[in-house]
């Protein structure tokens, strides 16, 4: 999906007709850019593509791209009691914190993994939210599939960020968290894909779920490259296209100016302060 002739993101449906389409169609904008230098605004990003869509400004959009070390934080982290220890201890091991725009607990970003947030237009999200977690759950399965990986859909036991749309490799180590967001009009489902360096997600975990309070077993934080020696990022991504291709017409897109001015906005409620207290959570982690 990289190269030239690039179109910009654009007005795919007008918002009346949303009220009986739950999706916009079955085209779906593929965006590729990241930020992974600027880690606060590449998730400003990801909201304000979601905020256009619930606006009807954007059609269905996903964006795949590789990120740079991020630690994410949830709302209900910023709650917890040692959530300013968790993040002293992600930035002393070289992590930006900023705040998620999904649920769940803490989950972590690096270069050798793939994120990948995808927002749809829908009247009443609440009503689909597992039908959209098993989509993207199965997706990725399927993905990794392709590429001789025994994975499987379901939470494994001392996982960390636990849910029951992980994606697993042979049900014992967790290779794939899945998130979701709802908003007036909308849905954005965000996932984090390990392609390699596992040890990365331990070594930050250890000291930041200690600090937040929570169990877990870091034995159970796994990557695709931990399966199958010498995997490359575009090959687990092109293997993520192809299943997308198969269930929607993909057309390749860019960030457009409204969107990116959108997200220089809300950049600053996605940032975490030097010195955070427990209840600097922003407007919309």
């Amino acid at each position: 999906m990289e190269g030239r002739g690039r179109t910009p993101v654009c007005v795919w449906l007008p918002s009346h007709t949303q009220d009986f389409l739950h999706v916009a169609s079955s085209r779906l904008n593929v965006v590729r850019a990241g930020f992974p230098d600027r880690p606060v605004f590449g998730t400003a990003v990801a909201r304000a593509i979601l905020e256009r869509v619930a606006a009807g400004e954007l059609g269905a959009t996903l964006r795949l791209h590789r990120p740079g070390r991020i630690l994410a934080f949830s709302k209900q982290d910023a709650a917890s009691p040692g959530y300013p220890a968790a993040v002293r201890a992600a930035r002393e091991a070289g992590f930006e914190p900023v705040l998620r725009l999904a649920g769940g607990r803490a989950a972590v970003y690096h270069e050798g993994t793939i994120a990948c947030g995808w927002a749809v237009p829908d009247r009443r999200p609440a009503a689909r939210t597992e039908e959209r977690f098993r989509e993207l759950a199965e997706l990725v399965a399927k993905a990794l599939r392709r590429l001789g990986l025994d994975a499987r859909v379901g939470e494994v036991p001392g996982e960390y960020c636990p849910g029951a749309w992980s994606v697993n490799a042979r049900g014992q180590t967790k290779l794939a968290g899945i998130g979701q967001r709802l908003v007036a009009g909308a849905a954005h489902r965000g996932a984090v894909i390990a392609v390699r360096d596992s040890t990365v997600i331990r070594d930050v975990l250890v000291p930041v779920y200690q600090s937040l309070g929570l169990d877990w077993d870091p034995a159970t934080a796994g990557s695709v490259e931990d399966e199958i020696q010498g995997v490359e990022h575009g090959s687990v991504e092109d293997a993520i296209l192809a299943e997308l291709a198969r269930r929607y017409e993909l057309d390749e897109a860019e960030l457009d100016e409204e969107t990116l001015e959108l997200a220089l906005r809300l950049e600053p409620e996605h940032r975490v302060p030097a010195a955070p207290d427990r209840f600097s959570r922003g407007g919309h982690g």
